[in-house]
C-alpha cells in the first residue's frame, strides 16, 4: 500500500490457481482493492462535510 491508502501490488503464488490466470486475478484484485479504498474516502469526506456543515477545516 502506498501513503494514498492505494495497493500497488499483489503477488498471488501460482500453485493456488490457474497459472495463466495469476496476473489478470492480481490486477483484478488490486482494482477491487482500490475501488473499495476510494468508496470509503469518499463517505468519510461525506460524513465529515456533514459534522462541519461544510467547514474547510485545516488537517481535515
Amino acid at each position: 500500500m502506498n501513503g494514498r491508502h492505494q495497493l500497488v501490488s499483489l503477488t498471488i503464488r501460482p500453485e493456488i490457481v490457474d497459472p495463466q490466470d495469476v496476473e489478470f486475478l492480481q490486477d483484478l484484485v488490486v482494482s477491487a482493492v482500490n475501488e473499495a479504498v476510494r468508496r470509503v474516502d469518499e463517505m468519510v469526506e461525506k460524513e465529515m462535510g456533514a459534522l462541519t456543515g461544510g467547514l474547510k477545516l485545516p488537517g481535515m
